[in-house]
């Protein structure tokens, strides 16, 4: 360094030794790290070839350990070979494949892994090269050990949407000597190894391959005709995996192929294998096989009729799976395929029911024992291959079940009553599909939106009794599907089951007692019955009890810890059977429950007291003994203090809390008046403790047991108990959680009622300035400002002092007199005028001499408008609920107050004269209807009329209605939109009032006096709005319109599309501006298409909707926005259709994606454009959720391009964190 930096400064006169030196140390730096480097690889190469040398060791044992050695050195991330030691390292390896021991051999194999993804691209290649000779080799130990090396190496390769090179060149060198491999028919094992490969290959690497696709169709096609079955399996499998990635033309090449030779039908075994093949392809690519159904099906129902048990169920299995993929092409078929299922369902040649003379008892297992020893000799049921035809259409019926829902009330009629029946199946396995047939309809029926002529109530009969034999069977699992039907069935139609209970109980009670039941089945008995009790009446269970409580006793002292859950809670549903509360419930006073006290309340407290026994053990015992004690309390005098001193720990114990809290909110609610006193001492201040915990869900129950408390025990609860609370409520009263706050609200009320002498301490406390900051709240509705209100009057009415009604009105309306300033938010004068009205309704006496106060404020020139604002609305709250019409100057004022500069001021004006007309209608409406007539001021007078429709009782408005009606037909035609849309409000409000009269003729208002006409009406705006009334019928009443879809869904879809005589161009000085007319209607066109998703799935033709969603891709801004939503909703609603118009789907949104916003745009049309890229990428978020929706080559590319943009990944990779994070924060919340 020194001699360079000599013969660089001949020319320079003198040199700064700091810089000699600085550059003395990065030069001294950089060799170091390069001999760093440098000696890293030396030694990882020493280290290498030393393990390489013991590779070649005659001892096992050695070469062993090496391999193992080297396995872990390759799994490194540091290593780095040299040429040499990865030439070295892959040729060792690939010789130790051939090891005389087995498990090196093995050792090397799983070194193939990490190896690949450390070597050079030609090594690799050497490596696939050499593996592949490998597999055609005599020896058969190579060959598999070769297959499995083959397999590790593709696994090991970066997927195909990665775009990477390494994948594309082995795949292609792969694929070469496979298909070679394939067609040499010389040896089958090599053959199902060189198939085997080749599936994994397509399933994972398929996309690169496509220009290999037609040879390697050509090679796998002759091997469906192969004499080895095996091979014909591998085959299918290897088809099914091409189909997903090729191109058109190889599917279509496919098709024909299978087509054309089912057509032949040569022989059947063949004709077997195309079926099978024909079903693999629909269930792996359905979105690609549709259109080929109407050749498909007919050829599949011939083969149905042969007599050949093995195609049925291939044809049948092939049904299946065309109707859960392909679920618009073979909707005319599903008839036909209903009817052949339902024939073969029942099919079962070797086997007679004796259904005339079957008593309910006749099939007793023991009998058909002996039915079946006496057939032996002539038939063996090994033969007998008719129970798969019967499970393949059970699992079909399935099928068409849970796809087509428009099609419930027909499969109540036909496809119901036959699973019923053969719930007597003798095949275990068919019978469980049955069952679950029998589920996926129960489940489809659950939305409540279906009518109630789909309930399969009339059928409840026929179900009970197929399943009250099923009950007793021996078989496990035909008792848990029994379990599951019933759970369903109830909870489909809760009471159904009132009538059948007294046949029902004893196979649940079999189930529970039996010594054979598994440890599931009991749950599922338990489970079961805990949800008949739940929805059927209490008199319902009287005469079982003394059956059933001895089992479920048994079952809370099982060892079990599910076992005991479950039964906790059956018990606590019991002791509301045997002594309901509600006193309505018949037969509630003429059953006795002490018989039954003893042992409930003996196998509860052992596992109440138990402290060892797991979490939700603890929590139901907990549950279930509030329950005993809420019930039972009063039988109990003897055992009640030492349980409720269990209580006591349980509150002290941080796991246990919660639940404890909720067990005596219970107790304190009971109508039994349960004597708590024993522990209120301790217990209050505990949970007065609870409030500041940082749990919201503790705080919440904890505030609603103290408000039962208080209500129930007041006598008990002393001055310092509530003192230990009231230090707590301040934090609990504020904005950030409105919930938390009304229960503290509820609960200063009641103590205001129960303990009036502890409110001294609120008047200039944290409390009150809380509460005043909260009124102030733009948040503030609904509960909690209900709650506010509540908390006010009762406060006022103690007349504490310095509580009183004037010193509250200061405390709420002072800020606004003091303050100059306004109050930042327009709803915190609402809230206020709301408290000021609330505590005069609660202080009559007060009223006159405020309201006239107020009425001076409003007229006193020098007021505030916010000061007038915080007037008018509290004249309006007060007048609500108190006559004002003994204030003169009342109606001037507020006339006066109209012409306000401040557009607040006159529409609190506005609201005022309306509420306090809801005051006194028969003063104050003639005036306002009076003034509409004659005045100019119609806008602000017609808000005035609203709020007296809105708010006035329905009686004392009847005999204004004419009037109202005539006054408001004189203004519809109003030049002012703003004034049209009230009167609009205004009629449709009154309608409500007398529909019957009223709504026919605001029908015949319009031009045809039919709604649906005004959706075709010439004029734009009428369209819209028809829309926008659509739509809010869609959203909020969808049984209204669900039977028009028919007539409306084609002037819908019409009204999307982009109309080009509406789009017209404006010239703004030097630009030319293009304004599309159209868009406002195209706007509320879609937005009726996203909330019929909502309401009336089951009823659209979801291809028909995609074509749509699909333009709206391609349309404007708003409108893409809103498609990108209904695409994320359809991913979701129904997979399969998104599925087969993906390749539709994704140019749009790739378009979207690649845009580029021209430079000298302004910044508001960047953002915009990058709006729309998030929105699009949640889309394509969502689609990628659909199972083989990455299968698909647009997409695959896409993805690709994605990963290989930088700005578009970060968005990808954002918004699949925020979605997988939201999917926590559901699990976290059901």
């Amino acid at each position: 360094t020194l001699k360079k930096i000599q013969s660089n400064t001949s020319c320079i006169q003198y040199i700064d030794i700091n810089t000699v030196f600085n550059q003395i140390n990065v030069a001294a730096r950089r060799s170091t790290r390069s001999r760093l480097t440098a000696a890293n690889m030396a030694s990882a190469s020493y280290h290498i070839s030393n393990l390489l040398e013991k590779m070649t060791s005659s001892d096992k044992d050695f070469r062993f350990m090496a391999t193992n050695d080297l396995m872990t050195e390759l799994q490194k991330d540091s290593i780095k070979l040299d040429d040499d030691s990865e030439r070295k390292v892959v040729k060792m390896i690939l010789k130790l494949l051939e090891d005389k021991n087995g498990e090196v051999q093995n050792l090397a194999v799983k070194c193939l892994g990490p190896l690949v993804s450390k070597v050079k691209e030609y090594q690799v290649e050497t490596i696939v090269d050499t593996l592949c000779t490998n597999m055609l080799s005599d020896k058969e130990q190579l060959r598999d050990i070769s297959s499995i090396g083959l397999k590790t190496v593709i696994g090991e390769l970066p997927p195909a949407s990665s775009g990477s090179a390494l994948a594309a060149s082995v795949c292609k060198k792969i694929t070469g000597r496979l298909t070679s491999a394939i067609a040499k028919q010389e040896d089958v094992s090599v053959q199902l190894e060189a198939l085997d490969i080749m599936a994994d290959m397509l399933c994972r690497q398929g996309g690169l391959l496509v220009n290999f696709h037609p040879s390697i169709l050509s090679c796998l096609l002759p091997q469906l005709t192969s004499p080895r079955l095996a091979v014909r399996k591998r085959t299918i499998m290897a088809l099914g995996h091409l189909v997903m990635s090729c191109g058109n033309l190889v599917f279509i090449d496919l098709i024909e192929h299978l087509l054309t030779e089912l057509g032949r039908n040569d022989n059947m075994s063949t004709t077997r294998t195309y079926i099978q093949c024909t079903a693999a392809i629909s269930r792996q690519a359905g979105h690609r096989i549709g259109e080929y159904l109407e050749k498909i099906i007919p050829l599949v129902v011939k083969f149905c009729n042969v007599d050949d048990d093995e195609l049925r169920e291939y044809c049948i299995q092939a049904f299946e799976s065309f109707v859960r993929r392909c679920p618009k092409e073979v909707y005319p078929h599903v008839p036909t395929v209903i009817s052949i299922c339902l024939r073969y369902l029942t099919y079962d040649p070797n086997y007679n029911f004796d259904d005339e003379d079957e008593d309910d008892n006749a099939m007793d297992a023991e009998q058909n024992d002996e039915d079946y020893q006496g057939s032996d000799d002539e038939y063996s049921d090994d033969d007998d291959m008719s129970w798969k035809v019967r499970r393949a259409a059970a699992k079909c019926l399935d099928a068409v079940v849970s796809t087509r829902h428009e099609m419930l009330p027909e499969f109540y009629r036909s496809v119901s009553p036959a699973l019923v029946c053969r719930f007597k199946e003798r095949e275990e396995n068919v019978k469980a599909d049955v069952f679950h047939a029998y589920l996926s309809l129960l489940k489809q029926t659950r939305p409540p939106l279906l009518g109630a002529c789909l309930s399969p109530s009339s059928q409840v009969p026929m179900i009970v009794k197929a399943l009250h034999k099923q009950l007793k069977e021996k078989s496990v699992k035909t008792r848990q599907c029994c379990f599951n039907m019933l759970t369903e069935l109830v909870n489909v139609l809760p009471g159904a089951l009132t009538q059948h209970i007294p046949v029902l109980i004893p196979g649940i009670i079999f189930s529970l007692n039996d010594k054979s039941s598994s440890s599931n089945l009991k749950i599922d008995a338990l489970a079961c019955l805990h949800v008949i009790m739940v929805t059927h009446p209490a008199h319902a269970f009287h005469a079982h009890v003394p059956a059933l409580v001895p089992p479920v006793v048994a079952c809370v002292g099982d060892p079990f810890y599910k076992i005991t859950s479950e039964a906790l809670l059956v018990t606590q549903q019991l002791v509301k059977v045997i002594r309901p509360l509600d006193s309505q419930s018949e037969g509630s006073d003429s059953f006795d429950p002490s018989p039954y006290i003893n042992d409930l309340f003996t196998c509860t407290i052992r596992r109440l007291k138990a402290a060892d026994i797991d979490q939700e053990v603890k929590e139901r015992a907990i549950s279930c003994m509030g329950q005993i004690i809420c019930n039972l309390g009063d039988r109990l005098p003897a055992e009640l203090p030492g349980t409720l001193l269990i209580f006591l720990e349980r509150l002290k114990n941080e796991i246990t809390r919660l639940t404890t809290v909720k067990a005596v909110t219970l107790i304190a609610g009971s109508p039994l008046k349960i004597d708590l006193r024993p522990v209120l001492r301790e217990a209050v201040p505990i949970l007065a403790s609870f409030l500041r915990k940082n749990q919201r869900a503790l705080k919440l129950c904890t505030l609603a047991a103290l408000d039962i408390l208080l209500r129930n025990y007041s006598s008990a609860v002393t001055p310092v108990m509530v003192d230990a609370v009231l230090a707590e409520l301040p934090p609990l009263i504020s904005e950030s959680d409105m919930h938390v706050s009304q229960m503290a609200l509820s609960f200063l009320s009641t103590l205001a009622v129960t303990h009036p002498s502890s409110l001294a301490q609120l008047s200039g406390g944290n409390i009150m300035t809380q509460l005043i900051a909260l009124v102030r709240s733009p948040l503030l509705q609904g509960g909690a400002l209900a709650a506010m209100l509540d908390f006010y009057q009762a406060l006022v009415t103690t007349e504490t002092s310095g509580l009183g009604y004037m010193d509250l009105l200061r405390m709420l309306t002072g800020p606004v007199y003091s303050q100059s300033a306004a109050l930042p938010h327009k709803q915190a004068y609402c809230s206020i005028a709301k408290c000021v009205a609330a505590l005069t309704r609660a202080c009559p006496t007060e009223g006159p001499a405020v309201v006239g106060q107020f009425i001076q404020d409003v007229k006193n020139s020098r007021s505030t408008d916010s000061i007038r604002l915080l007037a008018l609305l509290s004249l309006g709250e007060v007048g609500h609920h108190v006559d004002l019409s003994s204030q003169p100057e009342l109606k001037t004022v507020i006339l006066d107050a109209f012409s306000s500069s401040s557009e607040e001021v006159k529409s609190a004006a506005s609201y005022a004269l309306g509420s306090i007309a809801v005051g006194n209608l028969p003063e104050y409406l003639p005036f306002v209807l009076q003034e509409i007539s004659s005045s100019k001021r119609q806008y602000l007078l017609l808000h005035s009329l609203k709020e007296i429709i809105s708010s006035a009782s329905v009686s004392g408005l009847k005999p204004y209605v004419e009037s109202v009606w005539s006054l408001l037909l004189k203004h519809c035609e109003c030049q002012e939109e703003g004034t049209r849309n009230v009167v609009a409000e205004c009629l449709g409000k009154l309608t409500l009032i007398d529909p019957e009269t009223l709504l026919p003729r605001l029908k015949g208002y319009l031009l045809s006096g039919d709604f649906l006409k005004t959706l075709e009406d010439p004029d734009l705006n009428v369209r819209r709005v028809a829309l926008v009334t659509f739509n809010s019928a869609a959203h909020n009443k969808p049984s209204l319109i669900r039977e028009l879809l028919d007539s409306v869904l084609p002037q819908l879809y019409n009204e999307t599309k982009v109309r080009k005589e509406l789009i017209r161009e404006v010239e703004m000085g030097p630009f030319k501006h293009t304004v599309d007319d159209g868009l406002d209607l195209r706007k509320a066109a879609f937005e009726c298409m996203y909330t019929l998703l909502d309401s009336c799935l089951d009823r659209l033709d979801i291809f028909t909707f995609l074509n749509h969603v699909e333009d709206g891709l391609k349309d404007h801004y708003d409108i893409k926005m809103l498609t990108f939503l209904m695409l994320a909703r359809l991913s979701s609603l129904c997979p399969s259709a998104v599925l087969q118009r993906l390749d539709r789907l994704v140019e749009p949104l790739r378009a979207t994606c690649t845009t580029k916003v021209k430079a000298n745009s302004v910044k508001q049309e960047f953002e915009k454009q990058d709006e729309l890229k998030r929105s699009a990428m949640r889309a394509v978020v969502a689609l990628l959720t659909i199972p083989e929706a990455e299968k698909s080559p647009l997409m695959s590319e896409f993805q690709s391009q994605i990963s290989s943009n930088q700005e578009l990944a970060a968005i990808f990779d954002s918004i699949q964190r925020d979605s997988s994070s939201a999917n926590m924060e559901s699990m976290d919340t059901s």
